[in-house]
Order: structure tokens, then C-alpha cells, then sequence
């Protein structure tokens, strides 16, 4: 197992990726082929077309990069959920593909814990609690009792989608996240805004409807509303993920999916834990923090280590697969 070399597929959204990576944890290889638009959002089939056109160059690409041939790779991992399935199932589709004409063994790994594994693997957290944050997906997610448990979450949508959307009302183009941190650097003006915290659960859809509203009466700014929206909805997520180290008893964040590139989250991010003399960890390359092949191909490495198998058959997409539906054999 020692020099099993593992390619990992990542198709859930917007991006078709392919990561290679050793058994040590080395990163010959992180390809991102991201499908983007100027115009509404990400329309699934549109998507799923883009990916099956980067397919190809992007394996080549990957192999070149890594300096390898498709017969060093010991292991294929692909995404299978959760997702969008048109975009779930290219990846599957070309993972089945090379694992069958190759006879290379396949696994299917949770989109979600890969996140959390790429971050334990390249930075120094032990046992942390993850703030995973992106287009579709946010949730504050701890190890406990043999899986990774969601100690909170969105009860609507998605933080990155949450931005996408305004950012594509105030007509500034897909992907949202950055562009609204643009806009929101140049103000420090804050408007006051709904903020919505039931529990351990967040909810941006209110959030969402006001700042639409406040927007189109024309008595805001578009960067004094990009500002309050940023302070407003990272001070959400960081309070449920401050009462998560504390419920869980661990003194480590890490900061997980797209949305967690942003500046003043891991900003905020890290004031709370130092004001709660906890660490703070976010992995420094963004190419790993954003969806990618990598964290695939790593997440694969550690269930095939653990003695984890799928045969073909078992490799089904799971578009709504929880985080916590996993058994997580190889901690």
C-alpha cells in the first residue's frame, strides 16, 4: 500500500477536477476545469456538458502533470455525492471507465468528508471541528462516535449559493463569493440586516429576500450591502461553530469548501478562536479549498488503506447522501 499512487474524480457542481495523489499524502497533481458563466447560475445539464468535454484533457493533463502513465495508478476515487446527478454521474461514468479498461480498483467517497480529510492532511489539526462552507453545501461537522456528525447547518440554502444568487441579482456574474468580497472591501459601512440563528442552524433565505429588497429601492450601495452582507453571515457562522467547539470539548477549526478562500471569514474565524484560545487552520493553497480532484483521490487512499471495497455495482451515485451516512472506517 506503501506506493499506491490514487486518481481522484470530482464532479458534484461547477467544477470537473482530477487530483493524484501518493499513499504519503503528496499532491502530484490538482487539475480544475471549472465551468463558469456570466449570465444566471449553474444550469445543471450546461454543466454536466462542460464536463464531459474537459473530461479527457483533464486526465491527460493530470497524468502529465504527475509524470505518470494510467498503469501507476493502484486506485480511482470518484464523488458520488452529494451533488447535482447530471454532474455526478460524468464522473462516475469516466471513473467506472478507467477502472473497468484498466482493471484498476474503484471507491466512491463522500464529497463532503473530503473536504474535512484534505485539510487534516495538509495542515497540523488533530481532531478539529470543520466550518465546511460552499455553493451548496454548509454545515459545522464533527467526529463523534465512529462518523463525521453535523452539529449544525443551513436550513435553506447553501452560504455560497446564498452569494451567488446576489451576486447575480446585483448583475455581477457566476461565481458570486468573490466579487462580493471585492465590493465589500471598499465599504465599512454596515446596514442593518436580519440575522438568523435557530439553535446550531443557520438560515440565509430572509437574509437573502431583505438584501434584494434593500438593493432594488436604490438607497444602498452595492458595496455597503456586499460589506453588511459578509459581516452578517460569517458572524452567524462562526457563532454555531464556536458553540460546536464547545459542545464537542475540541480547541481546532478548520475551514473547509470555496467560500472559506474568503479574507474576513478567516478573519472573523480567526479572532474567535484566538478570544477562545482555540487554533485556527485553513489549508493555504485555495486550489484545495475549492472543489478538486485531489481531496477525492486522498478520502479514496485513506478507505482503501482502512480495507474499504466497492465492486462496479456498488459505485451508484448518491445525490443526496449525508455527511453522517458514512461510516468512517479509517479513524
Amino acid at each position: 500500500m506503501s506506493s499506491t499512487i490514487c486518481l481522484g474524480i470530482e464532479s458534484t457542481a461547477h467544477t470537473f477536477g482530477i487530483g493524484i495523489v501518493d499513499s504519503s499524502g503528496k499532491i502530484l497533481a490538482n487539475v480544475i476545469k471549472a465551468f463558469t458563466t456570466e449570465k444566471g447560475g449553474i444550469i445543471p445539464g450546461e454543466a454536466a456538458e462542460h464536463h464531459v468535454e474537459v473530461c479527457d484533457e483533464a486526465i491527460r493533463e493530470a497524468l502529465g502533470s504527475a509524470g505518470i502513465g494510467i498503469r501507476d495508478v493502484g486506485l480511482v476515487a470518484f464523488s458520488r455525492g452529494p451533488g447535482m446527478g447530471h454532474c455526478l454521474r460524468v464522473g462516475a461514468f469516466a471513473a467506472r471507465t478507467l477502472s473497468l479498461h484498466n482493471k484498476i480498483p474503484i471507491i466512491g467517497v463522500n464529497h463532503c468528508i473530503s473536504h474535512l480529510e484534505i485539510g487534516r492532511l495538509l495542515t497540523p489539526a488533530k481532531d478539529p471541528v470543520l466550518l465546511y462552507v460552499s455553493g451548496a453545501n454548509t454545515q459545522v461537522i464533527s467526529f463523534e462516535g465512529g462518523r463525521y456528525r453535523v452539529m449544525g447547518e443551513t436550513l435553506d440554502i447553501g452560504v455560497g449559493n446564498f452569494l451567488d444568487v446576489f451576486a447575480r441579482h446585483i448583475g455581477i456574474g457566476f461565481p458570486g463569493g468573490p466579487k462580493v468580497e471585492q465590493l465589500a472591501s471598499k465599504s465599512s459601512s454596515y446596514v442593518e440586516l436580519p440575522y438568523v440563528v435557530k439553535g446550531m442552524d443557520v438560515s440565509f433565505g430572509g437574509l437573502l429576500t431583505n438584501l434584494k429588497q434593500k438593493f432594488d429601492s436604490k438607497k444602498f450601495s452595492r458595496e455597503d450591502l456586499c460589506f453588511s452582507l459578509q459581516e452578517t453571515a460569517f458572524a452567524m457562522l462562526l457563532e454555531v461553530s464556536e458553540r460546536a467547539l464547545a459542545h464537542c470539548g475540541k480547541n481546532e477549526l478548520l475551514l473547509g469548501g470555496g467560500v472559506a478562500c474568503n479574507k474576513r471569514l478567516q478573519e472573523m474565524a480567526r479572532v474567535m478562536c484566538e478570544e477562545r484560545k482555540a487554533k485556527l487552520f485553513v489549508p493555504d493553497d485555495r486550489k484545495v479549498l475549492v472543489d478538486n480532484g485531489a481531496m477525492i483521490a486522498w478520502t479514496g487512499l485513506l478507505m482503501h488503506k482502512a480495507g474499504m471495497r466497492m465492486g462496479i455495482e456498488e459505485t451508484a451515485i448518491r445525490p443526496y447522501e449525508r455527511t453522517d451516512d458514512v461510516e468512517v472506517k479509517w479513524r
